[in-house]
């Protein structure tokens, strides 16, 4: 269950950068429907100059774990002051928030709903502000799309230059899906989980470099579904050894267990939310 996030301190400090022209969308909503364009619509209706960029619109629907991982995997790919809408949003027209985040040098605006977690956990220098001043929104307000009609022209109306506070107040608690780092339960041993499966069936954990140095390659045994996995490998295409499964860091920073041309998650029966283990020996 999300959870949420102790109040911080006083944040009067100044934006550490200006939000730019680019603009980025990220949803679930899919290319079949009318969705995605017009959210483009009230965006350029707004910002004629705006670039908007597609990060994807084949989140599953209404899976705010894999949108929070694919934001995190592509956000830093832009240059600072790029503004990020993240639309999954099971909770539209319901009591959630809607926010504007601010970290590491990006914004963000969607659902309060943990679709930021991992980005906010990442840069813990950060700060929120609740979208609360409707003369930024369309009117009449959809309570069925807010995708359109709430994040988009606040995206717009921010890459034109107002100020996050402009759209509401700052706030300090925000839903948090289930912490990112992996555990020591005790010395020896990480325990983790898989992120994601991409579609190669590549097997992506929250196991990252700061967990596993490389130095310590040698001696990790993983363990994935009752399967031990003691090969770590430079590249998927690289021939070491027979074994099929082998372990990887892959372009999101994260350690993956994949396999040669084969789906790794298939081999294992693997799914998201699985328990990752490492031991050292």
């Amino acid at each position: 269950m999300p959870s949420k996030t102790k109040k911080q301190g006083d944040r009067t400090k100044r934006l550490p950068v200006s939000p730019s022209g680019q603009i980025t969308l990220l949803t679930d909503f899919g290319n079949r429907d009318y969705f995605v364009g017009a959210v483009k619509g009230v965006v350029a209706s707004i910002n004629p100059s705006a670039r908007m960029i597609d990060i994807t619109h084949e989140i599953p629907g209404q899976d705010i774990e894999a949108a929070a991982f694919i934001l995190l995997a592509s956000y830093r790919s832009f240059a600072p002051g790029t503004i990020h809408v993240a639309v999954v949003d099971p909770g539209v027209g319901t009591g959630r928030k809607a926010i504007l985040a601010l970290a590491g040098g990006h914004f963000f605006v969607g659902p309060d709903n943990g679709i930021f977690s991992y980005v906010l956990e990442k840069e813990a220098d950060h700060r929120i502000f609740h979208l609360t001043v409707q003369n930024y929104f369309c009117q009449p307000l959809s309570n069925t799309f807010h995708g359109r009609d709430v994040f988009a022209p606040v995206a717009a109306y921010l890459s034109n230059g107002l100020s996050p506070e402009t759209f509401g107040e700052e706030i300090f608690d925000t839903v948090r899906l289930p912490p990112l780092a992996p555990t020591a339960p005790k010395p020896g041993q990480i325990k983790g989980r898989i992120l994601h499966i991409d579609r190669f069936g590549n097997c992506v954990t929250n196991i990252d470099r700061l967990v596993l140095e490389r130095s310590n390659e040698d001696r990790a045994k993983v363990m994935i579904k009752g399967k031990k996995i003691d090969s770590f490998r430079e590249s998927y295409a690289e021939r070491k050894g027979k074994k099929t499964l082998f372990a990887i860091w892959g372009s999101a920073g994260f350690l993956e267990i994949s396999a040669c041309n084969r789906s790794a998650a298939k081999i294992l029966k693997a799914g998201r939310g699985d328990s990752v283990t490492i031991e050292f020996v």
